[in-house]
């Protein structure tokens, strides 16, 4: 497996998939045939995550391939990552309170034999040490053993969840604060109160080909419990009237401006904003912090190839940077920075955002009958 970092590849993976392998995915997208054999998924979301290419993008591309009815499972799948962020940006105390969680809870592990065991892949569990080597390795794990991972790491290793979301952040190229840690608090019970994702060792045999051997599990733990209830905080996602003639300050989960809803707006200055380990609560190991930086460099190659002005800059020099809009960075490390230094920024909001995160205020099952609504409107 290669994520290799350009809007040339990311959409290269979208048509060869669209065009070979969506017609099975319904079908076969539960299997975990092991990081050679990838064709039953679309592997799309470490574009997806950053921007490079969008979600209305991919739907667009299967809706060209089938009808929505035959691609209702996919589409759903694209929209769970908009989903959890909608869910977020409504509730962002659980991001903030997860990192304070984490931060005490680290202390206390620092030295435990073992998470030391789990993150090296040296666990007695056979499947769960190979999945940790993959992670390490690819950067990139099937949705089904993400979920197989944390529940072996919360209920048989009983680890806290709040270390397994750091691990995943650490090396995930699709790795974003909502995903990441709203699907932890999810298979740890926390999330929907009371219901939690047991893996067992039958549905690991089944969905990876009998791949696996040696997978003793607890598959009678009970969901984890939470105290703390988060009520929906009022956001405004409204964009300024007139976007004048400003600066422009690009993340790194919008790099592509040209598909962005303000590809047409003039801007100043584009400014491709880079945030490096520095600046992070949870530092990411090397090779995502080099993905992330060619993805940056390949979306200033194709500014400056369109004669647009642009610059990549750190996120720590934003703050010599004024009259400015920002692309809004979602709830996470880099609005973090922004909030801590009292930053003063208009962001503007995709449209599919204001749109979608409207409808993310209970859960996911409700937000799927707005589904055919909301792709209707981009399509």
């Amino acid at each position: 497996m290669k994520f290799e970092a350009s809007r040339a590849k990311a959409l290269n993976q979208l048509n060869n998939f669209v065009d070979n392998n969506l017609a099975e995915y319904s079908k076969l997208r539960n299997f975990d045939f092991g990081p050679k054999n990838r064709t039953n998924i679309s592997c799309l979301s470490p574009y997806i995550t950053h921007g490079v290419i969008n979600e209305q993008e991919v739907i667009q591309k299967a809706l060209s391939k089938f009808s929505f009815s035959k691609n209702e499972k996919f589409i759903q799948e694209v929209l769970w990552r908009t989903y959890w962020k909608g869910w977020l940006e409504l509730r962002p105390n659980v991001w903030t309170d997860y990192l304070v969680e984490l931060n005490q809870i680290k202390n206390e592990f620092q030295d435990n034999q073992v998470y030391l065991s789990a993150i090296e892949g040296k666990t007695n569990i056979d499947c769960f040490n190979e999945w940790v080597n993959e992670l390490k390795e690819n950067n990139y794990l099937h949705n089904h053993t993400r979920m197989w991972l944390a529940s072996i790491w919360i209920f048989t290793l009983e680890l806290p969840w709040q270390l397994g979301a750091e691990f995943f952040m650490q090396h995930l190229y699709d790795g974003d604060a909502a995903s990441n840690t709203l699907g932890w608090r999810w298979v740890a019970g926390v999330q929907t109160q009371g219901k939690h994702y047991l893996a067992s060792e039958w549905n690991i045999k089944k969905f990876t080909n009998n791949r696996f051997k040696n997978i003793k599990l607890n598959e009678n733990a009970t969901p984890k419990i939470s105290e703390k209830s988060y009520q929906i905080v009022k956001q405004d996602f409204n964009n300024p009237q007139n976007i004048e003639e400003k600066n422009l300050l690009i993340f790194e989960n919008n790099l592509s401006f040209e598909i962005t809803d303000f590809k047409d707006n003039n801007f100043k200055k584009i400014y491709l904003v880079s945030n490096k380990n520095g600046n992070r609560s949870i530092k990411l190991c090397e090779k995502l912090v080099k993905f992330k930086s060619l993805l940056i460099e390949d979306q200033e190659k194709r500014l400056k190839d369109q004669s647009i002005n642009c610059q990549a800059i750190d996120i720590s020099e934003i703050t010599n940077i004024e009259n400015c809009y920002g692309l809004y960075p979602t709830v996470g490390e880099n609005l973090d920075f922004i909030n801590s230094n009292n930053l003063k920024i208009d962001f503007l909001f995709r449209n599919l955002d204001q749109l979608a995160w409207q409808y993310c205020n209970k859960g996911f099952f409700n937000f799927k009958n707005y589904i055919p609504k909301i792709v209707s409107t981009f399509n």
